[in-house]
């Protein structure tokens, strides 16, 4: 092993160690559960650039979630991270050694692009678009790209645009597998963010490259309630999981929790807060802290 080699090698461990550290706090030393795993012990713990991050270039993302112990961010397009479309190859690696330098893991873009429209020639950019943010994911180390359903038009049936959208992504899954990356739903939009529809979706891809993020919506817990719903598609999600603030407001995030570990999920579970706290990465250590003894609630 020559020295390049050597220090890629002990860079790797360090990051995993961090990345296992970041994630569940409390958990037994690694060499014991090496021998035992408990259920939800692969979950780990992210940050979305939406408010949060929304300004931050990304050597300060980077160090602000190092302090915080959040070690995975989704960058939300647009943002001051300045990836984008139009980003020359050059910058995409200088991204990518930033990460790699570091305990942060990149965990894929998070777009606007949707599916749903009447118009043809709309939803065919929208399709060549989240290509070059396939592209692009690839291209700084990340392993997805975020996608939404965004609602329904009065002039066409909802089955045939649920249809749309669902073929939309069998094609983009198609693409994602050529670059090893994943094409992640959110349960988003004026009734597409119901769980059945987003189900019906899902039942016209076969790409194992595609999968619904879960996001926590007040819808979640309509018809026949949070564990129904969370059945529904719980054979489809994809590697990441959107949240807000796990100790406010009247989600029932214990539950879900409860009902990720009970399936033993091993993706990222990612902060999307809505709040906007004097001090960020205290805010951040706080949701860890609580996301750590969630889980070890959901245990018993």
């Amino acid at each position: 092993m020559n020295k390049n080699q050597k220090l890629k090698s002990r860079r790797s461990f360090i990051k995993e160690i961090s990345l296992a550290t970041g994630g569940i706090a409390l958990l037994p030393t690694l060499a014991c559960s090496s021998v035992s795993s408990l259920p939800g012990e692969k979950m780990k713990l992210g940050l979305v650039t939406y408010q949060w991050g929304k300004d931050w270039d990304i050597p300060t993302l980077i160090k602000n979630c190092t302090a915080a112990g959040i070690h995975g961010v989704e960058l939300r397009v647009q943002h001051a991270h300045g990836v984008g479309i139009g980003i020359t190859e050059a910058e995409m690696a200088e991204v990518k050694k930033q990460f790699d330098d570091s305990p942060v893991e990149v965990v894929g873009m998070g777009t606007n692009e949707d599916y749903h429209s009447p118009d043809p020639e709309v939803v065919a950019k929208k399709i060549e678009n989240t290509k070059e943010w396939i592209r692009i994911s690839q291209g700084i180390g990340g392993s997805g790209v975020k996608v939404k359903p965004n609602g329904f038009h009065d002039s066409v049936p909802r089955e045939k645009t649920l249809e749309q959208i669902g073929k939309s992504l069998q094609e983009l899954g198609e693409y994602a597998a050529d670059y090893d990356q994943m094409i992640r739903l959110e349960v988003h939009g004026k009734g597409t963010q119901e769980l059945p529809a987003i189900h019906e979706i899902m039942s016209h891809v076969t790409s194992p490259h595609v999968g619904a993020c879960w996001n926590c919506n007040m819808n979640d817990l309509n018809g026949e309630g949070l564990e129904y719903n969370f059945n529904l598609v719980k054979d489809r999600f994809a590697d990441i999981v959107h949240v807000r603030e796990l100790n406010i407001g009247e989600y029932p995030y214990q539950d879900l929790m409860n009902l990720f570990v009970g399936i033993d999920y091993e993706g990222w579970i990612l902060l999307e807060c809505r709040q906007m706290p004097d001090d960020r990465v205290a805010a951040m250590i706080e949701q860890r802290e609580v996301f750590s003894q969630m889980i070890i609630n959901a245990r018993g």
